[in-house]
């Protein structure tokens, strides 16, 4: 309500100043000092507003959402993309939780391991869009990219990998 008013003003003031030219030359000194005012009015209102707003937020309280725990990783494969530092990685999360996943992060180590000795190349990290009721199972795929110089592939790879994100949402 009283942005209409606002409004009716501000028009009222320029129909005046466009109508009467003594008003013309009083209408830019008025309409700043409105615009001033209305500037004034507005810093106060948000400081008031942030003010009850910071004094009457309660602490949140953080559902029991799903947890790295209630996934399990099955079937996971890497394999040589057409780039030589790129790898395809395929498998099947499964979720155990009763909640819906809706995504994870894939952490992914990649070492070299020639005759036992295995040297770390690096590591990735792939964030999964994957939609999972609770209780069931999909297949997933991404790509990763490890630093290693072009020409020396690992011989010998060996892969760790962890779920070290999840975010999940209530069934509905």
């Amino acid at each position: 309500m009283l942005w209409l008013i606002v409004l009716l003003v501000a028009v009222a003031i320029v129909y005046l100043a466009a109508r009467y030219s003594r008003f013309r030359s009083r209408a830019e000194l008025i309409l700043s000092i409105a615009v001033a005012l209305g500037l004034v009015i507005a810093f106060v209102i948000w400081l008031s507003d942030r003010g009850n707003q910071q004094a009457s937020a309660p602490e949140p309280t953080r559902p029991a959402g799903l947890a790295t725990a209630d996934l399990a990783l099955e079937g996971v494969t890497f394999e040589r993309n057409q780039s030589e530092r790129s790898y395809r990685v395929r498998g099947t999360v499964h979720n155990g939780s009763s909640l819906a996943l809706e995504y994870f992060r894939l952490t992914v180590t990649l070492e070299d391991c020639p005759g036992g000795a295995c040297e770390r190349i690096g590591d990735d990290t792939a964030l999964i869009l994957v939609r999972v009721p609770g209780g069931q199972s999909r297949p997933f795929e991404t790509f990763l990219t490890f630093p290693f110089r072009d020409g020396e592939p690992p011989t010998a790879p060996k892969w760790s990998y962890e779920v070290s994100q999840v975010r999940g949402a209530a069934t509905h």
